[in-house]
């Protein structure tokens, strides 16, 4: 048995290209997921941008940093043709939020005792710190606060098969977000293409 996440492939459109002259780096901008957007929702620059492709206004603007040859023209279109099958991917997206929680729930910390004295503080972080010497917290401190809804990359997914028609990829495992949020896809960066 094999865990399995599937992800939809949006049909993407190159919609700008950075390069070292002009912007200090070379990259392509990649504009994605077709939605029925008010066009008072688009800001002025975006308006221009999808007027010069001459296309609807797309939700997602992407940039991926690239090589000098491999800029694409203004217009090319990426789909799910870009992926193979047995290809290692990493995928990013935000993480499910999960609210204020504990140091328990949010660092995995094992808590106090549950006898010998001590009370009322079972799944409490304890000690933070030294006396008067820095009598200070030090920024970092593993405690309670805000958990999950960040940034997350998971790499090095395997590509186990692709569905052609219904611009669909079955990737291994998991990856971050809830159901039906957006991730980012990139050829892995550790591991050599397949």
């Amino acid at each position: 048995m094999t865990p399995i996440t599937l992800i939809k492939i949006e049909e993407c459109v190159v919609s700008e290209i950075k390069t070292k002259e002009k912007h200090g780096y070379e990259a392509i901008q990649i504009a994605s997921i077709e939605d029925e957007l008010k066009l008072s929702k688009v800001k002025k620059p975006q308006k221009k941008l999808f007027a010069s492709l001459e296309i609807k206004p797309k939700r997602v603007l992407k940039e991926f940093r690239v090589d000098e040859s491999e800029l694409l023209k203004v217009g090319t279109v990426i789909d799910i043709t870009h992926f193979e099958k047995g290809q290692k991917i990493d995928v990013i997206g935000t993480s499910i939020g999960k609210g204020f929680a504990g140091a328990m729930k949010r660092h995995n910390f094992s808590g106090l005792r549950a006898s010998h004295g001590v009370s009322v503080s079972h799944r409490s972080h304890g000690s933070t710190g030294n006396s008067q010497d820095p009598g200070k917290v030090f920024k970092g401190k593993k405690m309670a606060g805000h958990m999950g809804s960040k940034r997350v990359t998971k790499q090095n997914l395997k590509i186990m098969d692709i569905d052609l028609e219904n611009q669909l990829i079955f990737i291994k495992g998991s990856v971050p977000g809830h159901r039906n949020s957006i991730v980012l896809i990139k050829d892995a960066v550790k591991k050599k293409k397949n």
